[in-house]
């Protein structure tokens, strides 16, 4: 089709009341498709197998992420986490626990794990003492730097 002859098409369907034209002709196939000017604007999105997704719609306003509230800790020296990662007090879910409060630990004993990536780190006591304080619950996420036990 003759562009001259499709841009007469166009200029015709705008100023018209009619929303759609389909033209077909030995050459080609048109069809112009007027859009609503107060219509909202919806993305589509084509799928692998060629099927048409539901329309996108904007995300949600996401909230600022809080700030880790670090407890105050006790006197004592602070195991802190070297890691941001999840929090496990013991290897198994039914095993025992590494450390409890009132144990007796000596440096370089393991105390918890922190998976991180799916690796399950042994985090170890870096002093020896006996545990006064867990400071995090069994698989809470914890923050680099964050305390997790006070041992005297």
């Amino acid at each position: 089709m003759d562009l001259r002859k499709l841009k007469t098409l166009i200029d015709l369907v705008s100023e018209s009341n009619i929303s759609e034209l389909e033209i077909t002709e030995a050459d080609g196939k048109v069809r112009i498709v007027k859009a609503e000017p107060a219509a909202p604007v919806q993305q589509m999105m084509q799928v692998p197998n060629m099927m048409m997704a539901a329309p996108m719609q904007a995300a949600p306003a996401v909230a600022p992420a809080a700030e880790p509230v670090n407890e105050p800790v006790d006197a004592g020296h602070t195991v802190k986490s070297p890691m941001v990662g999840t929090f496990y007090r013991s290897a198994n879910p039914g095993s025992k626990a590494f450390a409890e409060v009132g144990d007796a630990i000596k440096e370089g004993q393991p105390i918890c794990i922190i998976e991180a990536m799916k690796i399950m780190n042994e985090i170890e006591a870096d002093k020896s003492g006996t545990v006064t304080r867990i400071l995090c619950e069994n698989g809470q996420a914890v923050e680099f730097g964050q305390p997790l036990f006070i041992i005297e």
